[in-house]
């Protein structure tokens, strides 16, 4: 009896062992199956993917990065030596063409054309009367030459002294405001020494940089729209000109626009992006 136990347990276990080596044979057998299926999927979604990726980097093509930049900007100086008496507007301020922006203290220029007035006034009567005095043949030739050419070198002075007068205020050459004052009222103007720099706000400019391949379909007054990063609104432009020559480097080509209104909230320096309608067509 117990021999027979043995014999029967021994085979009971035997079979146990066979079972688990069959069952693990087939799991490693599956597992290669398994593992090609997920390559299987990958394959099928890399057309979608590459789709998407493809439209993403032609909606980039068609943006390029702008920033606005004044049409006209311009440092005020005095032409002649004289006291500030009044420069009334500050940094930001803003101003209509003609506009006095600044002004001399003239005293001194005025009191010397005043005398140059006098002086030309004397001259024209003494050449009068020795026009007269020629006719009577009272006086000579020489003298007549005389009283003419005093009374144009009074006159030419006169006219200098007009001119400096004129000088001694300083008006706006646009509408604009003010970016940056550098002198004061009381201070003593020099020629040519900066007092005020001023922009022309109402005239800004869109400066950018395009792939100059670009020059096949972009040209003047070609539409684009712009969003403007600072006030986060898209406001209309034009393509007004294109630079010159092509950088050789980074094949690429300088583009100016100009927007087609009028937008009092946009300021010189605000920069955004620009896209354009059908580009690379």
């Amino acid at each position: 009896m117990n021999r027979r136990c043995k014999t029967g347990l021994r085979g009971a276990a035997l079979a146990m062992v066979t079972a688990m080596a069959m069952a693990s044979q087939g799991a490693w057998a599956a597992a290669p199956q398994a593992a090609k299926a997920p390559a299987q999927v990958s394959v099928a979604a890399a057309p979608a993917q590459a789709a998407v990726s493809g439209a993403d980097r032609a909606a980039d093509e068609s943006r390029i990065r702008i920033q606005l930049v004044a049409r006209d900007q311009v440092d005020l100086s005095s032409e002649i030596s004289a006291k500030i008496a009044s420069m009334p507007l500050r940094e930001g301020d803003a101003f209509r063409a003609g506009q006095t922006l600044v002004s001399l203290d003239c005293s001194l220029y005025a009191a010397q054309m005043h005398k140059a007035q006098a002086e030309a006034e004397a001259a024209v009567q003494l050449k009068r009367v020795d026009d007269r005095l020629s006719q009577l043949h009272s006086i000579g030739e020489v003298d007549v030459q005389q009283a003419d050419a005093k009374a144009k070198a009074s006159a030419a002075e006169l006219a200098y002294m007009q001119a400096t007068v004129r000088k001694c205020s300083i008006a706006a050459p646009f509408d604009g405001r003010v970016l940056k004052r550098s002198a004061a009222a009381q201070q003593f103007a020099e020629p040519g020494k900066t007092l005020l720099t001023v922009v022309d706000t109402s005239h800004l400019e869109l400066k950018m940089i395009v792939p100059s391949k670009w020059l096949a379909w972009l040209k003047p007054g070609h539409p684009l729209s712009v969003n403007v990063d600072e006030v986060g609104k898209t406001y209309p432009a034009t393509v007004a000109r294109i630079g010159a020559r092509v950088d050789p480097v980074t094949q690429t080509v300088d583009v100016t626009a100009a927007l087609s209104g009028h937008a009092p909230e946009l300021l010189p320096g605000m920069s955004g992006w620009a896209s354009f309608a059908g580009a690379g067509h």
